[in-house]
């Protein structure tokens, strides 16, 4: 038996919050560690892609030498489902600065043959060591107070307002698990009225109410509804290629977010998502090939 095989099991650590208990990865041995995908955080039988990616960047944080993901490019291979997984994690490239390493998550199908549902390659820094200085022409969204907004704890029992790409009618889990109030200019798709605009903005926070992290943004960029349902379209819309990018760590506070959509053609997508803390910071960016038209 090897040292590594013998060696007793290590595990993340748990913080109280339901996000990093659903998180945290045990580790087996040296790149390898195994979770039980929560059912908590899925979108009828799938799991949310940004709950995946937190999962898999978990893993990564342990591995690398560098705690924060800077920059995390995710491929979505097959639709994961709650229950075991493992994840298989390798160092690419070590530097002083940013290292540089890639991670699997894996699944049995019904027959046992392993899976590969979702690959990622990323580099990981220290945010706290990176320079103040800030030069953008970004600004944050303009978003009604909290009070102003909508979460489906607000809808008619006849409507029910999704997240992550769940269809109007059926079940989404990971909603409540969110604080997620959606701006009414971007809710007409719930009312049947969609304003034909790929845009989507929204407060978001954990239901729980821990503070968002570096971690965190990898879930809050993939959480709200699609924008395919504000240009009038219904069904799945399933992730192909996410790549998040980290730019600090957010101020305490619920967040802001935007998505926008420009193009859709042959039944493709893209999301272009902004991640603004309550300071006003730009914290994470990121874009999203998706499908369409999956229902």
């Amino acid at each position: 038996m090897s040292e590594a095989a013998s060696a007793p099991a290590a595990q993340a650590v748990i913080g109280d919050s339901e996000f990093d208990r659903d998180t945290a990865v045990t580790r087996r041995e040296p790149g390898v560690y195994d979770i039980v995908l929560s059912a908590g955080w899925t979108i009828f039988d799938a799991v949310n892609g940004g709950y995946l990616l937190a999962v898999l960047g978990r893993a990564l944080s342990d591995t690398l030498p560098h705690p924060d993901p800077f920059t995390v490019s995710a491929y979505y291979l097959t639709a994961s489902r709650p229950g075991p997984a493992v994840v298989r994690t390798q160092t690419v490239r070590t530097g002083r600065t940013l290292s540089t390493g890639q991670a699997s998550l894996l699944q049995y199908d019904d027959e046992g043959n392993e899976v590969e549902r979702i690959r990622v390659l990323a580099s990981y820094g220290d945010l706290a060591t990176l320079p103040d200085d800030v030069r953008t022409t970004a600004a944050p969204p303009a978003i009604p107070p909290l009070d102003q907004c909508f979460g489906p704890e607000d809808a008619p029992s006849d409507v029910r307002l999704p997240s992550g790409g769940t269809p109007i009618e059926g079940g989404s889990s990971i909603a409540d698990r969110l604080m997620l109030k959606l701006d009414p200019s971007t809710l007409g798709w719930a009312l049947g009225a969609p304003s034909g605009k790929g845009e989507m903005r929204a407060w978001f926070g954990l239901a729980d109410g821990r503070d968002a992290d570096p971690l965190s943004l990898l879930l809050a960029v993939d959480a709200l509804p699609p924008t395919a349902f504000e240009l009038g379209l219904k069904g799945w819309v399933p992730t192909v290629e996410l790549t998040v990018h980290v730019r600090r760590r957010p101020a305490p506070g619920p967040l802001r977010v935007s998505i926008t959509t420009r193009n859709l053609a042959g039944g493709f997508l893209e999301e272009d998502a902004e991640v603004w803390d309550s300071e006003g910071n730009l914290v994470a960016q990121s874009r999203q090939l998706a499908r369409v038209g999956l229902g």
